[in-house]
């Protein structure tokens, strides 16, 4: 029996599960959290569950018929808690392919990770080997800082969202939600559920922009007519509780001493620089920021997987990657939303379990996938991050937070050294060298860094800030128990682990 192995248990990765059992294939499931359903799907546990669940996320009854089809399958062993912390990519073999189609053939990478809480001691170690590999990875959000970003009160959108589904806990009384993306609208409505007060959304897209990237030939969006309907429920909710919704404008400061007690609000044009003069300030006790997203990248790279010139995973039709057995599904190979994960991560566990990519069993998948492609595509058009934004940084605007880096650091280190390659800016400013390993600021610090390398030409070395080798952190001495077996017996996919 074909083993395929699937990393993330969000929409994509449940789906490619379920295909691959559906094909035959014996799959594992990993996922770093303690319960499926990622971060689209995030809920209660077990012995705290909600009175109606449902009415807290859209296509509840998809999760729970995935879930319970998965959990009762004997040949699909579901693996919680599991850290992935290195991919060891597989030794080149040669390729049957040629020409355009010619791809890295190599024996399918080894998966390493830890077993047990990450704050706990006593992770013990798993590693795979199997015959295809599947990354849902998913993404986190992508902030751009501003002064003020650091105090606490400051959250991430997916963050409050993750509060308000997973604990049913505000953030905060008076919030405001901003950024840029239809991710701002089920965050205000699910802040808004837990009752808090929404002072408002603020959106950095201009109408002119939304018009750009919506508007073109509107047949397309046929296919994705269920989207207006949830449209219609976050217009609904926004009207219930009173929530404006401003076009054109954006967070560019926040105030307070040990907290956020305010923030600055302005309009911005179109490549959203501050409009001056248009400054007003709103009281609040928290504000969640939101710029888009950025792709879980540290797996797929360690893999071998080939990055497109838009930083996200490259694949073919069948969802594989450049390298023969792995494949990608969701969000790590483009922003479009639950519909597009799901379908992706169907033909991907059909295609990692030995179908065709043509067969009967992905006709809907497959319709839905093109459908959802163009629907990402116009989310990027009309919401993408425009180049604007720094006009509202200051030197003392911290962009790195884990090392405590500043703007003004970040450009005196670069103009110091004149360096033109993104390793050594890191190195003699060390923005990106903290403990998320650049996961927050690692975008901003290449395009703020790029630009100020642009007087002395372009950064040369390639590098960015998505390589991490070791994709999560990890003891010494987990490191030295993996090659102790008597020290950490490895877990054994089907066996009774605690034993």
């Amino acid at each position: 029996m074909r083993h395929v192995v699937v990393i993330g248990a969000g929409p994509a990765g449940l789906a490619a599960a379920r295909a691959a059992r559906a094909r035959g294939a014996r799959v594992t499931l990993l996922d770093a959290s303690d319960a499926l359903g990622g971060q689209y799907w995030r809920h209660l546990p077990p012995e705290r569950p909600a009175g109606r669940e449902r009415v807290l996320h859209h296509g509840w009854s998809t999760f729970e018929s995935l879930r319970s089809r998965l959990e009762a399958d004997p040949h699909c062993e579901i693996v919680t808690g599991a850290q992935v912390w290195a991919i060891e990519a597989g030794s080149a073999e040669r390729s049957p392919l040629t020409g355009a189609a010619a791809r890295t053939a190599q024996a399918v990478p080894t998966v390493h990770a830890l077993i047990g809480q990450s704050d706990g001691s006593a992770r013990r170690g798993l590693t795979l080997t199997p015959d295809a590999l599947i990354f849902a990875t998913g993404a986190h959000d992508r902030t751009l800082p501003f002064p003020g970003w650091d105090l606490p009160g400051v959250f991430t959108a997916g963050a409050a969202q993750a509060f308000a589904k997973g604990e049913r806990v505000a953030v905060g009384d008076r919030v405001l939600v901003a950024g840029a993306g239809p991710f701002l609208l089920p965050v205000a409505a699910s802040l808004a559920q837990t009752g808090a007060r929404v002072l408002g959304v603020y959106e950095a897209s201009r109408t002119a922009g939304l018009l750009r990237g919506w508007l073109p030939k509107p047949w397309k969006l046929l296919g994705a007519a269920k989207k207006a309907g949830e449209l219609a429920g976050y217009v609904g909710s926004h009207l219930r509780h009173r929530i404006p919704y401003r076009l054109g404008h954006a967070v560019i400061a926040a105030h307070g001493s040990d907290r956020v007690e305010s923030v600055t609000v302005a309009r911005v044009d179109a490549n959203w620089a501050p409009i001056p003069g248009t400054e007003r300030r709103i009281e609040a006790d928290a504000v969640c920021v939101s710029h888009g997203f950025t792709p879980r990248l540290e797996l797929p790279i360690a893999a071998g997987c080939s990055i497109g010139p838009d930083r996200f995973v490259t694949v073919d039709e069948r969802q594989q990657t450049s390298v023969v057995e792995v494949y990608a599904a969701g969000e790590i190979t483009g922003i479009g939303g639950v519909d597009l994960a799901l379908a992706e991560g169907a033909i991907a566990g059909h295609c990692a379990a030995g179908g065709r990519p043509d067969d009967e069993d992905v006709d809907r998948p497959r319709r839905d996938r093109s459908t959802y492609t163009d629907f990402a595509t116009r989310i990027e058009t009309a919401h993408g991050i425009r180049s604007g934004w720094t006009a509202w940084l200051d030197d003392d605007t911290l962009v790195c937070r884990c090392e405590e880096v500043s703007v003004g650091r970040l450009r005196a280190a670069a103009h110091a050294t004149c360096s033109t390659g993104l390793r050594s800016l890191k190195l003699s400013s060390r923005a990106g060298l903290g403990i998320c390993q650049g996961r927050i600021c690692g975008r901003t610090v290449e395009q703020l860094l790029g630009g100020l390398a642009a007087d002395h030409g372009p950064l040369i070395d390639g590098v960015t800030t998505d390589r991490r080798p070791i994709a999560s952190p990890v003891r010494i001495g987990e490191l030295a128990a993996a090659f102790i077996p008597s020290h950490n017996p490895p877990i054994v996919p089907g066996k009774d682990n605690h034993e």
